[in-house]
């Protein structure tokens, strides 16, 4: 064959083996699975099929079916994708098109970013951001430092863990928020005498919130963009959006339609209304060859964790649902199949979750999978009462995990991004070093197969079998061999979904070869 045809051919089989259009080898792997019981399995090889199906996994010393095509691993270890279990896609990636705080380790280098943001930005209508954390500050600021640099229009800037909003005085009378308004049920306004100091807490964030004006459409599909770049990147392939709007969902379903999709999203609406309005009759089936679904309905019952918003035993809190009001919608969810998860984090909102599943899994029979999300504060005693068909589902840092661990209580983590990190490998150093965490391979499987389980996704994603979706990462060590300190360093090289490589550290064409 003459030369130009070698390179065209080979040009060729470079196309295809990133497409995955014919059977594909990743050879040159070591690497690790999960069997559904989260036991690992080793293996040194992949084969694709062209649906971007799992063919064959390769063991050592065994030698693939026929393949068309060779991806050279690069002898990188490969892991099955990581399944965030609880995250807020457009949230993420709204925080990637504005102002981030999280470098700003005092006050006034936050008031610093933020002049100099609105200097730059001069006709955006509001200043928004996040990622300001008082602990680092070591106080709470207030209204009147804000106005310091931004007195010609609202700010309103998210805190680091999403549980509160600091507003200046243009954001305070656009949202015609006064010494007369009252905190919402599980929420709280910190006032300077009986005037708003600035600083709103859990539900009294919408009091602002509300009054920023709507993304448009086009906004919302740029910040889809980002959420999915910055997720791929960390090797997240599969994610649970716990917050999906009604304009959510049109924006995931634009991308599908336009061939943009890349991750795979599952939505939770956050209210009964907005279930209805996606779901109609039910759960929808996978769509945009398993790339979106929709399946139920997110409930929130307290606040955060340790805090005076979460709804505990021992003090403090209330709920933001009585217990007629959870279980009535946990039964219209339920009617019709919709999947229900029930955010508590206080030992009591842990207790009463546990009541209402309890009650209502007589009335509902079949597998239900009820989630509870969060469970920080749970009792000793509450923990043997998640059932087999209730799924954990926590931040990786929880001290319970361990204890429902033993309970052979299915442990999902979910990183809350973006209110925090998100970063999988962070999350397992997190949940592994803890005195009472989870051992390092039950993290892993915490990542994988549990979140893939809690979501009804086992049949498609959360480890590597034949049939299951080829969602798989490359990094540049094995993470249940690393020391502690050079796990959290670990990098994402690769990250393919469906057998089709979405994202590279290296932007350079994988080498294919004919075979």
């Amino acid at each position: 064959m003459p030369r130009p045809a070698l390179r065209l051919a080979a040009a060729l089989a470079a196309l295809l083996a990133g497409a995955a259009r014919a059977d594909t080898l990743i050879d040159n792997v070591e690497g690790v699975t999960f069997d559904e019981a989260g036991r690992p399995e080793p293996l040194v090889g992949l084969v694709i099929g062209t649906d971007g199906r799992v063919v064959q996994v390769l063991h050592r010393g065994e030698k693939p079916s026929r393949v068309d095509y060779l991806v050279d691993g690069k002898a990188r270890f490969l892991l099955p994708g990581f399944v965030d279990g609880h995250a807020q896609v457009m949230a993420l990636g709204f925080a990637a098109l504005t102002l981030d705080l999280s470098p700003a380790k005092t006050l006034d280098e936050a008031l610093a970013r933020i002049a100099a943001y609105a200097a730059a930005h001069p006709d955006r209508p509001w200043v928004l951001g996040r990622g300001w954390d008082p602990v680092k500050w070591g106080a709470w600021p207030r209204a009147g430092d804000l106005d310091r640099v931004v007195s010609d229009r609202p700010a309103w800037l998210v805190s680091a863990d999403g549980h509160a909003g600091w507003a200046n005085s243009a954001a305070l009378a656009a949202a015609k928020v006064g010494a007369a308004t009252a905190a919402p049920l599980g929420g709280r306004i910190e006032r300077q005498g009986a005037a708003p100091s600035g600083i709103f807490h859990e539900t009294a964030m919408d009091l602002v919130a509300r009054a920023v004006p709507e993304p448009r459409p086009e906004d919302r599909d740029l910040a889809l963009a980002e959420a999915q770049s910055a997720l791929l990147r960390r090797g997240v392939t599969t994610v649970t959006d716990m917050v999906t709007s009604m304009a959510d969902w049109q924006a995931y379903r634009r991308a599908g339609d336009a061939g943009r999709l890349q991750l795979r999203i599952i939505g939770y609406a956050p209210d009964a209304e907005t279930m209805s309005l996606i779901g109609g009759p039910g759960p929808s089936p996978w769509l945009y060859d398993d790339k979106l679904k929709f399946n139920g309905l997110a409930l929130v019952l307290d606040g955060k964790a340790f805090s005076p918003g979460a709804w505990s035993k021992v003090g403090g809190g209330a709920p933001r649902l009585n217990q007629t009001q959870l279980r009535n919608l946990m039964s219209r969810a339920g009617i019709d199949r919709f999947q229900v998860s029930i955010e508590a984090h206080g030992s009591a909102a842990v207790s009463a979750a546990l009541d209402a599943v309890g009650e209502l899994a007589q009335t509902y029979k079949g597998e239900r999978r009820w989630r509870i999300e969060g469970a920080e504060e749970s009792n000793r005693s509450d923990l043997s009462r998640f059932g087999a068909d209730v799924a954990a589902v926590l931040p990786p840092s929880a001290g319970p995990a361990a204890a429902l661990g033993e309970a052979r209580v299915r442990v999902a983590f979910g990183t809350g991004t973006p209110s925090g990190s998100g970063d999988p490998f962070a999350a397992v150093v997190a949940a592994s070093t803890r005195a009472d965490g989870l051992p390092r391979q039950q993290a892993l499987v915490a990542m994988t197969v549990a979140p893939a389980w809690a979501a009804f996704a086992e049949g498609k994603v959360g480890r590597l079998a034949p049939g299951l979706r080829a969602d798989f990462i490359l990094v540049d060590r094995d993470p249940l061999l690393a020391p502690v300190a050079e796990l959290a360093e670990t990098k994402v090289l690769e990250t393919w979904v469906g057998g089709r490589k979405v994202w590279a550290a290296d932007v350079a064409a994988p080498a294919a070869t004919g075979r």
